[in-house]
């Protein structure tokens, strides 16, 4: 089997509610590049890359990419190279595309999920069979309460729990007193079963703000201490003088990253995507050699529709150390059935079936490949070029 052709769709989806955080107060969510790979036997993949020009590591190490710069990589540097290959062969593929291309971690990724969806077709299995098999069946869910006022906040989260979501991400680092009132308030109305996490982006001035913040809503029970400042260094700072254990996402891009983190005591866990490392190959050994280290994780991502998370539920899915819940979607086309506000991010998706949810978890899709279909209706009234 070979790779022939591709193409590359932007689409916007229409948002539940604008969600925003620390580092991205500005665009909307939902503005992705979706890719279809075909190869010369009639089998075809999708990818999906959620990219942001806000999103990246501190000390430039990483960047920003955009819709734009995904679907101009893809078409003019690495359909190229990849053109004529056989897409189950990840590892060969990986080593052109970086051949052909430093960094662009996104575009990457959405060219690796592609190739695996198809690969999971031809072999007829899940994706999560060629990362090595299923630890569990799906991911609890952690409703991410995007930075808004308090109160709404509170509303919000009360809706998601009576719909099942069990884990709540408080999305901080803009005001430290709105910080500490808000997980104040989430604990008093929703009582100590519903668990908190806080995600600082990177967001809070200084190391010690982000210390005393961070103390001040242990006294009402955090379990998660998310990225609060930028920097290896400024992390294992924080770690050491909080209880709380401190996951790292803008810091935990590559397996180097972790080796990094490891050695300055910087984190306990980190934040696992697909798009970050460049795609589900390099995902799976980002979290493997954090295993060895001792080191847990999440799913990671950038609010995906209902492709890009189909891949993070299978790489979840398919990693022992994968423990936490994750901001993974409940990806549903407009009028399925499914929780209103639980997961829930968009009034509309370009998979043509929701996903299962159950138990506070969104379920990994049956079926061979990402066990999607997309519906190409509304990939062409969503196109947003």
């Amino acid at each position: 089997m070979k790779i022939v052709d591709c193409t590359v769709t932007i689409v916007a989806i229409p948002n539940r509610r604008h969600h925003t955080w620390a580092s991205k107060m500005v665009a909307p969510i939902g503005r992705h590049a979706i890719l279809r790979v075909d190869t010369d036997e009639g089998i075809s993949g999708w990818g999906e890359a959620p990219a942001g020009m806000t999103w990246g590591g501190s000390s430039m190490r990483y960047y920003g990419e955009s819709p734009e710069t995904v679907k101009h990589l893809i078409l003019k540097h690495l359909l190229p190279v990849i053109k004529g290959l056989d897409p189950t062969q990840m590892g060969v593929l990986h080593t052109q595309m970086d051949r052909a291309a430093k960094g662009h971690p996104y575009a990457k990724a959405a060219i690796d999920m592609a190739c695996y969806d198809i690969a999971g077709k031809a072999f007829g299995v899940p994706v999560s069979t060629l990362l090595g098999g299923r630890h569990r069946d799906g991911i609890e869910i952690a409703h991410s309460l995007g930075i808004m006022d308090n109160d709404r906040c509170v509303e919000e989260a009360e809706q998601a729990v009576a719909e099942g979501a069990l884990t709540l991400k408080c999305k901080t680092g803009l005001d430290p007193r709105r910080d500490v009132e808000l997980v104040q308030k989430l604990r008093e109305k929703l009582g100590p079963e519903v668990r908190i996490r806080v995600d600082g982006n990177e967001g809070y001035a200084t190391i010690w703000d982000a210390i005393e913040v961070t103390r001040q809503q242990e006294e009402y029970g955090i379990f998660l201490c998310e990225q609060p400042v930028a920097g290896v260094e400024s992390l294992a700072k924080v770690a050491a003088r909080i209880d709380t254990p401190v996951m790292a996402d803008e810091s935990a891009w590559t397996v180097m990253d972790i080796l990094e983190l490891h050695q300055n005591d910087a984190a306990a866990c980190f934040s696992c995507y697909v798009t970050k490392p460049g795609g589900l190959y390099r995902a799976k050994q980002q979290a493997d050699f954090a295993d060895n280290l001792g080191i847990y994780c999440d799913i990671g991502g950038s609010i995906e529709l209902g492709i890009g998370n189909a891949a993070n539920l299978h790489l979840g899915t398919a990693l022992k150390n994968a423990i936490l819940p994750s901001v993974c979607p409940v990806s549903k086309p407009e009028g399925a059935k499914g929780p209103e506000i639980a997961g829930t991010y968009y009034l509309d998706d370009i998979v043509t079936e929701p996903f299962s949810f159950q138990d506070g978890q969104v379920m990994v899709p049956d079926g061979p490949g990402l066990g999607v279909e997309v519906d190409i209706s509304k990939l062409e009234k969503y196109a947003d070029e």
